[in-house]
């Protein structure tokens, strides 16, 4: 179970029409909803991971404290939601160590996963791998393998696996397989546009090929009071205000149906580093499996 804690104003979807020097000019709601989550999850006895903007680290320190003292995964969503595939490798660079820096400042905590914003590494910013290995990361789960308009890396393997020889491990974004073609099954906006149950059987079946299911949301979408962006395209508002009234419940149902855990204790076999550990799959092989 993972969380992008990000504000409603912060999405991609309206990064067309919403100047990030205007940010400070939004009433923020991240923290409040995201403190609605975790209350959430303590009553469902769930622990998750909370991939964070420094930006949002930065003004809401006691929620950063909040997370980790309830028993989370503290992890990085980059500082200011700037997609990787926009930036140089130097100033990705620094855009990480600041976001690692802070976080683990502020919440006491050794911060050891990343989030590309929008999903955004793919086969063109491979170098960020071995970058994120050298700043003290030991995953990332930045690649989604579907076709999308503003992300997807469709050709990438299903299963966890190592781009870069010398990079962290990459653990994507859940898909199922279907008629040739990697379908989402791993939350977000489909959670919300798509029948529950669809995404139910769909990790149903996942798990009976042994395989744990990543699931991921904002903290927007359980906020459907949130101010609405008047100049933004039809596009963008189905996608962010599509039955966000519903959000709680169909989470309060997911939380009930499945067993759900942080990303470093799901995948603590493959972030190890003892002998013991197992081997990860090179790009190649997790293709061919």
């Amino acid at each position: 179970m993972t969380v992008d804690v990000e504000d409603y104003f912060q999405v991609q979807a309206f990064a067309h029409c919403i100047d990030r020097s205007d940010w400070t000019s939004f009433p923020s709601r991240v923290e409040a909803n995201t403190n609605r989550i975790l209350d959430q999850f303590a009553a469902a006895g769930i622990a998750a991971t909370f991939f964070t903007l420094g930006w949002v680290a930065q003004r809401c320190p006691a929620l950063i404290r909040r997370i980790v003292d309830d028993g989370h995964e503290l992890a990085s969503h980059g500082w200011d939601h700037t997609r990787v595939d926009r930036q140089d490798p130097e100033t990705f660079r620094s855009d990480i160590r600041r976001t690692r820096t802070l976080l683990e400042d502020i919440g006491g905590a050794s911060v050891t996963g990343y989030r590309a914003a929008t999903f955004s590494i793919g086969a063109r910013n491979m170098w960020a791998f071995p970058i994120l290995r050298q700043e003290g990361y030991r995953y990332s789960s930045s690649i989604n393998p579907i076709r999308h308009d503003l992300y997807g890396m469709p050709d990438a393997p299903r299963l966890p696996f190592r781009p870069d020889p010398d990079g962290v491990i990459e653990l994507p974004m859940t898909t199922l397989r279907l008629a040739g073609r990697n379908w989402p099954c791993s939350g977000g906006g489909y959670f919300r546009l798509l029948p529950t149950v669809l995404y139910r059987a769909g990790l149903t079946r996942i798990n009976r090929h042994g395989q744990p299911g990543i699931f991921y949301f904002h903290p927007w979408e359980i906020d459907p009071a949130q101010p609405r962006i008047r100049n933004a395209g039809w596009k963008s508002r189905l996608r962010h205000y599509t039955n966000l009234s519903r959000m709680a419940g169909d989470l309060d149902h997911l939380l009930r149906d499945f067993n759900w855990e942080r990303m470093d204790r799901v995948f603590a076999p493959l972030l190890g580093e003892t002998p013991a550990s197992p081997a990860v799959p090179s790009a190649t092989e997790a293709e061919a499996a």
